[in-house]
C-alpha cells in the first residue's frame, strides 16, 4: 500500500503530468462549452427572435476570430507564459457568454458569440494549452503526451452536452449560458501550471532558437507546411458543421428529443479514445500519414450517415467514429509542426496553421443555416462535408517531415 501511495507521489511531481492534467480542464471548460452552441442554435431563434442563419453567423464568426487571433495569442504565451493569456482568455470568453444570454439583438450577439468567444477560444484551447504541452514534454513522448491532453479534454464535452439540455429544458437558455460563463472562469486558474518545464526546457537550454521571423520564413517556404496548413481546413469545416447541425439535423429526420446532445456526448466519449491513439500512432508513424488515413475514416463515415436510413443505432455508430477520429488531429499536426521546426516558436507557427482550420470552421457553422435557410435542408453541406475528407487526405499523404537545407538558422528541436 505504501508503494502504491509512494508511486502516485512520484507521479504528480512530475512536470509534464501535472502540465497535461491542467492542460486537459482547461481545454475540458473551453471545448466542453463550445460543444454546446448547435444546441443553443434552436432556443436562440425561438425565444430572441431572431434568424437561424443570423444565429449561425455569430457561431461561424467567434471561428474565423479564433483563428485570427490564434497566432497572436500563441506567440504572445511563447514569450510570457501561458498563464496570463489563458485568464485573459477565460474572461473574454465567460463575457461573450454573459451577453448572448441577455441579448436579442443580432449586432450584440454577433459581439458576445462572435468576438469574445472567438478571442477566448484562441487564449484557451490548442494554440496556447497544447503547445504548453509540447514544450514541457521531450521529443519521444511529445506525440503521446499532446494526445493524452486532448484526450482529456474531451471530458468537458461528454458531461457538458447533456448537462446543457437539461439545464435548458430546466432553467431556461439564461441560465445555461451563465452556467457555462461561471465554469469558464472557473477554469483559468489552471493556466498557472502549464509553464512548469520539463525534460524538454532543460534539454533545450544554451541552444540557437531562430527568431520569429526566420522560423516563419522557413515554414512558409515547407511544401510540407504549406499543405498541412491547406489540409488543416477540412478539420474545421467538418467538425464545426457537425458539432453546430448534427442536432436540428437529428430533429428534422424525426429522431427522438435529445438525442442531439447524447450525440455530441458520445462524440466527447470516444474522443477521448481517439486523440490518445492518434497520439501514440504519432509517436510510431509519419504523423501526416496517420493524419490522411483518418481524413479517409472520417469522410467515408459521414457519406455513409448521411446517405443510410436513420436510426439510433445509426447516429451512435455515426457519433463512436467521429469521436474516434475527433481532435486526433490535433496531436498529429502539432506535432509534425514540432518535429519539423522545434517547440521555440511552436505557438505561433501552429497558430498559422490553425488559421486555415478556422476559416473551415467559420464555412461550416455559417454554411450550413445559410443552406437550410435557403433550401430548407443540410443535405448539400453533408456531401460537401464528406468530399472534403478525400481531399483532404490527398493533401497529407505527400507531405514530408524533413527540413529541406536553407541559409537559415536550423532550430533547436528539444
Amino acid at each position: 500500500m505504501r508503494s502504491v501511495v509512494s508511486a502516485s507521489q512520484s507521479l504528480f511531481r512530475n512536470p509534464i503530468v501535472i502540465v497535461v492534467v491542467a492542460a486537459s480542464l482547461i481545454i475540458s471548460a473551453a471545448m466542453g462549452a463550445r460543444q454546446t452552441f448547435g444546441l443553443f442554435l434552436g432556443p436562440l431563434a425561438l425565444e430572441r427572435g431572431l434568424p437561424v442563419g443570423q444565429i449561425a453567423l455569430a457561431i461561424a464568426l467567434h471561428n474565423l476570430v479564433w483563428g485570427l487571433a490564434q497566432p497572436l495569442a500563441g506567440a504572445a504565451a511563447d514569450r510570457h507564459g501561458a498563464a496570463p493569456i489563458v485568464a485573459l482568455g477565460a474572461i473574454a470568453y465567460a463575457a461573450g457568454l454573459a451577453l448572448a444570454a441577455t441579448t436579442a439583438s443580432g449586432i450584440v450577439m454577433m459581439l458576445g458569440l462572435g468576438l469574445l468567444v472567438g478571442i477566448g477560444m484562441s487564449c484557451t484551447t490548442f494554440g496556447v494549452v497544447m503547445t504548453a504541452v509540447g514544450r514541457s514534454a521531450t521529443p519521444e513522448k511529445r506525440s503521446l503526451a499532446m494526445g493524452l491532453a486532448s484526450a482529456g479534454g474531451s471530458l468537458g464535452q461528454i458531461a457538458l452536452a447533456p448537462i446543457a439540455q437539461a439545464t435548458i429544458e430546466s432553467w431556461g437558455l439564461a441560465a445555461s449560458l451563465f452556467g457555462l460563463a461561471i465554469l469558464l472562469v472557473s477554469a483559468s486558474p489552471f493556466g498557472l501550471l502549464l509553464d512548469r518545464r520539463g525534460a524538454a526546457a532543460h534539454a533545450s537550454a544554451g541552444l540557437h532558437i531562430p527568431s520569429l521571423n526566420e522560423m516563419l520564413t522557413q515554414a512558409l517556404r515547407h511544401r510540407g507546411y504549406r499543405l498541412l496548413t491547406l489540409g488543416f481546413f477540412t478539420c474545421g469545416f467538418q467538425l464545426a458543421f457537425i458539432s453546430t447541425y448534427l442536432p436540428g439535423y437529428l430533429t428534422l429526420c424525426h429522431m427522438p428529443l435529445g438525442l442531439g446532445a447524447t450525440a455530441l456526448s458520445l462524440i466527447g466519449l470516444f474522443n477521448m479514445a481517439g486523440s490518445w491513439a492518434c497520439g501514440w500512432l504519432g509517436g510510431r508513424f509519419r504523423q501526416q500519414h496517420v493524419l490522411g488515413w483518418l481524413y479517409l475514416i472520417r469522410g467515408a463515415a459521414i457519406a455513409a450517415f448521411f446517405l443510410m436510413p436513420k436510426s439510433e443505432a445509426g447516429v451512435v455508430a455515426f457519433a463512436a467514429v467521429m469521436g474516434l477520429t475527433w481532435l486526433g488531429t490535433v496531436p498529429l499536426t502539432s506535432g509534425w509542426v514540432a518535429k519539423v521546426f522545434g517547440v521555440g516558436h511552436l505557438g505561433t507557427l501552429f497558430g498559422v496553421c490553425f488559421f486555415s482550420h478556422q476559416i473551415g470552421s467559420f464555412l461550416g457553422a455559417w454554411l450550413g443555416g445559410v443552406v437550410f435557410d435557403l433550401t430548407g435542408s443540410y443535405g448539400p453541406v453533408w456531401l460537401l462535408t464528406a468530399a472534403s475528407g478525400a481531399l483532404a487526405a490527398l493533401l497529407h499523404f505527400p507531405i514530408k517531415d524533413t527540413m529541406p537545407a536553407t541559409g537559415l538558422a536550423q532550430p533547436a528541436r528539444a
